[in-house]
């Protein structure tokens, strides 16, 4: 059996559900330097293989998730993470890592935990365009 994390790094789990998190992985592709991020559903077999792999139950994972050279980054160290797979402006928000993680998380978990309410919810995952499904772990 292959390498679970070097088969699928770097990887963007998220909520396949969440609106929010769908705009944001749309965001993402539109603004990429290059294509060498994948992304899965946490709701996907795939998403749920990599939370079991690092130790966390699917169905208590409420945070974006990005496993990038072998280690996993969630909340608000997940998103600015990301940031170095962007293109210029975007990649400059590293810059807020000097903002303290309480502080940052504090945030992230609120949006979090209000996604739903403030950006609405879909019935299932959204299914990636033909051009873009080799992107996306099932």
């Amino acid at each position: 059996m292959r390498n679970l994390e070097q088969e699928c790094q770097p990887v963007l789990l998220f909520d396949g559900v969440c609106n929010l998190c769908n705009s944001s992985v749309k965001f993402i592709l539109k603004h990429e330097k290059n294509q060498n991020l994948k992304f899965a559903a946490i709701q996907s077999e795939a998403g749920e293989k990599l939370l079991t792999h690092y130790g966390r139950d699917p169905n208590q994972t409420n945070s974006v998730i990005l496993i990038s050279d072998n280690q996993e980054y969630t909340a608000s160290d997940a998103v600015l993470k990301l940031t170095q797979y962007l293109k210029f402006p975007y990649s400059s928000g590293k810059i807020l890592m000097v903002v303290p993680k309480t502080i940052r998380d504090f945030f992230y978990k609120m949006v979090a935990h209000n996604r739903y309410n403030w950006f609405g919810k879909r019935e299932s995952c959204m299914i990636p365009t033909p051009q873009l499904r080799k992107r996306f772990l099932e």
